[in-house]
């Protein structure tokens, strides 16, 4: 009897470490997904931040479409407008995707799976931004020069001092985009080592 009693107690012993494992593992998901969405937060603050400067810009393009009376700068406009209004909303979704990936319900190799596919995609995505930044760049400044002066930009005599504020603003333009994209490597990577925490 004594021995059937030990038995019994040493399975109870046996299920409830295995709970204790259970719940510990789970635990430690929960932990490392937050500790995970965590490293996405600040750029996805500055990235709604932007979108939201972007839909302005695009809204007063928009509500002043109408002075873009040659087709050159119509295509400038639309050029502008696409870019202000397409690209920030895939960076969001991306960022979305990337940050809620679900750690929970899959196993390691098509959670890293899954991440690597939406890494890549968020730095692509960031690529063609930091090239299309400097088209725009381009497209815009007519836009705004007729909405705001009602000039034609192409038509302006700009003068030196023109041609040396946009090599500066070149300039500072590329080291941002750098900065920039190098940011999202860094997080990616960040981020990529707390999953691999879970192998």
């Amino acid at each position: 009897m004594e021995l059937q009693e030990m038995q019994e107690t040493w399975r109870e012993m046996s299920l409830e470490l295995e709970k204790q494992k259970k719940l510990t593992a789970t635990i430690i998901i929960k932990m490392t997904q937050e500790k995970y969405k965590n490293k996405f937060r600040t750029i996805t603050v500055f990235e709604t931040i932007g979108t939201v400067i972007c839909f302005i810009a695009a809204l007063f393009i928009l509500l002043n479409f109408t002075k873009l009376d040659t087709w050159y700068l119509v295509a400038c406009g639309l050029i502008t407008l696409g870019y202000l209004t397409i690209l920030p909303i895939l960076v969001l979704r991306s960022l979305y995707r990337i940050k809620n990936l679900n750690l929970i319900s899959k196993n390691y190799k098509e959670t890293l799976y899954s991440y690597t596919k939406e890494k890549k995609q968020l730095l692509l995505l960031q690529k063609l931004g930091v090239f299309g930044s400097f088209l725009v760049l381009f497209s815009s400044l007519p836009v705004f020069s007729k909405i705001s002066s009602n000039k034609d930009f192409f038509k302006m005599d700009l003068g030196l001092s023109f041609y040396i504020i946009l090599i500066g603003v070149l300039i500072f333009f590329y080291f941002f985009t750098q900065w920039g994209y190098k940011s999202y490597m860094k997080i990616t990577t960040s981020a990529e080592l707390i999953l691999n925490e879970l192998e």
